[in-house]
């Protein structure tokens, strides 16, 4: 018999498998944290990769769904809040104890999402920021609704675009990924439609009717077959949603963009967007957002941009666990996440971005047993 306090603690994820045809059946993972955002910890990340890679392994199972609890958001990112007490728990430690497991397994999980053998689609509704985007930008299936908000916004915490950022975002149409990196804007369902980092866009209304409609496909035990046959459901659905379409501001300002991130030098780029007079709030809001923004994620987005264009995704991964162990180790991060959300006075004070900070950054620490946690990938 369970004790009382597990009855009282929900589990943070959920799992549950539905019957389909053909004998087959559909997984379902559901991120368990309402009143977080869904926000990932690691005991999320942990029970996530266990049951995925057991369902990958399992002839029975022919899709997995992802989806996050209530109407709110799907994953709002990572527990920063939990990665700030590490760093307060171990001041300059390289690597940090408790940040590093929580940096490794996600980057792991994520890794995993872009490698899955099966039709993976993940429910994108609501807010998707951050680590959110690393579980949903690996999908095979990525669907936004019309309530579907998506941002990395490290840039105001000190932090970078990570999950893989450093591998999808220069991969975006034009400067898209640039602009969004060194900005945290705020996009929509459109807005990924355009960049090609959503497939589908659907009605958040119709969830429960496309879970539903899963279960009724011809499944066929072949990844190619059933893929193809999970999209042509999901387009039948984006037909119904048209009308709720919003405008890109990807879309509509693609020149601006594009002429804005052109320069040559991290300095240019930044004196074009900062300096960005607009009567589109969109616009103003980014160009304000980089301007009282960390100098050294700005810095560590550039190097990131240039070096993850030319990099395998495992390598980008392992550079980035580098990267986000480094930077809890020198201080914007912790200040950052303690001005934002811990005193909430909204004046970090960030540390000037030297060419040697920058480059320690990129300075691998010693790791236990000498070997990088993500060399196997």
């Amino acid at each position: 018999m369970a004790d009382s306090a597990s009855l009282a603690t929900p589990a943070p994820v959920l799992f549950r498998e539905v019957s389909a045809a053909n004998g087959k059946k559909i997984g379902h993972a559901l991120l368990n944290s309402e009143k977080s955002l869904n926000a990932l910890n690691l005991a999320m990340i942990r029970l996530l990769d266990g049951q995925l890679r057991a369902w990958a392994g399992d002839p029975a199972i022919a899709c997995v769904v992802l989806s996050g609890a209530g109407e709110k958001a799907f994953c709002a990112g990572g527990d920063v809040r939990g990665l700030f007490e590490a760093m307060r728990r171990h001041p300059g430690s390289l690597p940090n104890p408790d940040a590093c497991p929580f940096f490794a397994e996600e980057y792991r999980l994520d890794f995993l999402l872009h490698q899955y053998p099966k039709p993976l689609l993940v429910w994108g509704s609501g807010i998707v920021m951050g680590g959110g985007l690393g579980l949903f930008a690996g999908a095979s299936h990525r669907v936004v609704t019309e309530t579907s908000r998506v941002a990395m916004p490290e840039i105001t915490i000190g932090l970078f675009p990570d999950v893989g950022g450093s591998w999808f975002l220069p991969r975006l149409p034009g400067k898209a990924g640039l602009f969004l990196a060194l900005t945290g804007a705020s996009v929509n369902g459109h807005d990924l439609l355009h960049a090609r980092l959503a497939d589908h866009f659907l009605r958040a209304a119709d969830r429960d009717a496309v879970f539903a409609a899963l279960a009724q496909l011809d499944w066929r035990g072949d990844a190619t077959l059933d893929r193809t046959r999970l999209g042509q459901l999901l387009d039948g659905y984006a037909a119904q949603a048209a009308g709720l379409l919003p405008a890109s501001k990807l879309a509509q300002h693609a020149a601006l963009i594009e002429s804005l991130c052109s320069g040559a030098s991290l300095a240019e780029v930044v004196t074009a967007i900062a300096g960005l007079r607009s009567d589109d709030s969109w616009l103003a809001k980014a160009a304000a957002a980089l301007a009282a923004g960390s100098p050294t994620t700005a810095a560590l987005v550039w190097t990131l941009y240039q070096r993850g264009a030319a990099l395998s995704l495992a390598d980008v991964f392992r550079l980035e666990l580098v990267v986000a162990l480094q930077c809890c180790a020198h201080g914007d991060f912790e200040e950052g996440v303690r001005a934002l959300l811990i005193d909430k006075d909204q004046s970090p004070r960030w540390a000037a971005a030297t060419p040697a900070r920058i480059k320690a950054h990129f300075q691998p620490p010693a790791w236990p047993g000498g070997v990088h946690p993500l060399a196997d990938l």
